[in-house]
């Protein structure tokens, strides 16, 4: 016993191996076990892992999984599909896929048959049943970034004036068709939503127990209207299992649930990333040639226009070069601080307006921060390049005491110069976008780093040209 505890302890023991389920999965699908042997094994395993492993099957050992696991098992592997999921689609008789496509959720019924042709997405819409297509068409009336584009109609909702008997039977009577019970929702006579209750309060609840105590009448809520960026850092703050959409008339419309929260932040999240990285959107390996070309040109269109400001800026300087031609050799150390101070500020910025709503007194707080912050590295790091590239002129290129230290301490100024300004334009051109309804994200790290080239190469030059040329009228 002591020895185990001493194992669990140990922070150098190995960790156990997890099983190989893809491999296990295989086996067992191209086994000659009989159907019910193989649903039977196949029942312990999550749709998830049998979702990965149909990639690795072929066409008739797929057409032979799903004759055994049945339409409704299918819908939910289909479910966790990402990739290729049309592929499988196609190769099902339209029925077929009719019928696995109408027992989804209607969220995930949606994201199938956008990746489906026009022509098959119609015919398979064509031959599901009323209800199922009244539910995707209700999704797809929502731009793709408003959060009613994101939430599922797969929810419980029981009248207000039910008894503790009435709201379990209803509960019961609607799970056969909808499974997301944890929280049951609650509505008035007219349909509007009144609260809801917790899955585990309703049945822990005795029969003479006035229904409405267990109603929770503040309960979250978001309108299928708003947009997903907006309410998504409200969304995650409720830690709740799902979270009613509400139409503008304060009817009830679906849910948006944990999952379909973690799909959220994470394709924010890329679509974020993108921007920053210079692109129009996110992108993945599976994007088209074309597609991919067209979504980085536009940006780079633009930095090649604000990359010609700079090269035209630098040509300005030539006299203060032809005068001075060793400090070429340290322009690169200015542009790329500047560059990297700048989309640090911007990393920070873009961070905290995302999950904050800043009040003006905030935004100068985070301002005064940032060029606090900006100043004392660019202070630190322009002392240590006042002492090194001074040291480095005065050995290596055989220059005086005064003209390499005098070079080394101009650097140093524009260095401090440098990062305290692209701390300014990292903090303050997302602050401006913002406030002028623009995705802060687009004032992205390639745009934020040629603004700084920009401010750098004004500030360095036009430092030498007036401390070294000017003031103490240095010349090679």
């Amino acid at each position: 016993m002591l020895e185990d505890e001493k194992k669990k302890n140990d922070p150098n023991s190995e960790i156990p191996e997890r099983p190989d389920y893809e491999k296990e999965l295989e086996a067992i699908i191209k086994s000659n076990l009989s159907d019910d042997e193989i649903r039977e094994k196949l029942s312990d395993y999550h749709e998830n892992d049998i979702a990965d492993v149909l990639e690795d099957l072929t066409e008739e050992e797929r057409q032979k999984l799903y004759r055994i696991l049945g339409v409704e098992s299918v819908s939910e592997i289909f479910a966790y599909l990402e990739d290729e999921v049309g592929k499988y689609i196609n190769e099902l008789d339209s029925e077929k896929a009719a019928d696995i496509i109408e027992s989804m959720d209607a969220d995930d019924a949606v994201d199938i048959l956008d990746e489906l042709e026009d022509d098959k997405s119609d015919e398979i819409k064509k031959l599901m049943d009323e209800d199922a297509r009244q539910d995707i068409d209700l999704i797809l009336s929502y731009d793709d970034d408003q959060i009613g584009s994101r939430m599922t109609t797969n929810f419980i909702a029981v009248k207000k004036n039910s008894t503790v008997r009435q709201a379990m039977k209803s509960l019961i009577n609607q799970a056969a068709e909808n499974d997301n019970i944890s929280t049951i929702y609650v509505v008035n006579d007219d349909d509007t939503f009144y609260g809801a209750v917790d899955l585990k309060d309703l049945i822990i609840a005795r029969d003479y127990q006035d229904f409405e105590t267990l109603i929770s009448t503040s309960y979250p809520y978001v309108y299928a209207e708003e947009k997903t960026g907006e309410c998504i850092e409200e969304l995650k703050d409720y830690s709740e299992d799902s979270i009613p959409v509400l139409s503008n008339d304060n009817k009830i419309l679906g849910v948006i649930t944990a999952q379909d929260l973690v799909e959220a932040v994470d394709e924010e999240m890329g679509d974020d990333y993108a921007k920053l990285a210079g692109l129009t959107a996110e992108e993945d390996l599976n994007e088209p040639f074309k597609d991919s070309v067209k979504k980085r040109l536009p940006w780079l269109l633009l930095l090649l226009v604000l990359g010609l400001v700079v090269s035209s800026v630098v040509s300005i300087f030539e006299g203060v070069v032809q005068q001075i031609t060793l400090v070429v050799a340290f322009q690169s150390l200015i542009l790329d601080m500047a560059g990297n101070v700048g989309t640090q500020s911007l990393a920070v910025t873009i961070r905290v307006i995302m999950d904050e709503a800043l009040s003006k007194k905030d935004e100068r707080k985070l301002i005064f921060k940032e060029m606090r912050v900006g100043f004392t590295n660019g202070m630190i790091l322009g002392v240590l390049a006042f002492v090194a590239i001074g040291v480095y002129i005065l050995v290596f290129k055989g220059k005086s005491v005064p003209f390499s230290f005098s070079v080394s301490g101009c650097i140093g100024i524009s260095l401090l110069f440098a990062m305290v300004v692209s701390s300014l334009v990292g903090t303050v051109v997302p602050l401006f976008f913002k406030k002028i309804n623009i995705d802060p994200a687009v004032a992205s790290g390639p745009l934020i780093t040629t603004v700084n080239d920009l401010v750098a190469v004004v500030s360095y030059y036009g430092i030498v040209w007036i401390l070294l040329i000017n003031i103490l009228q240095l010349v090679e």
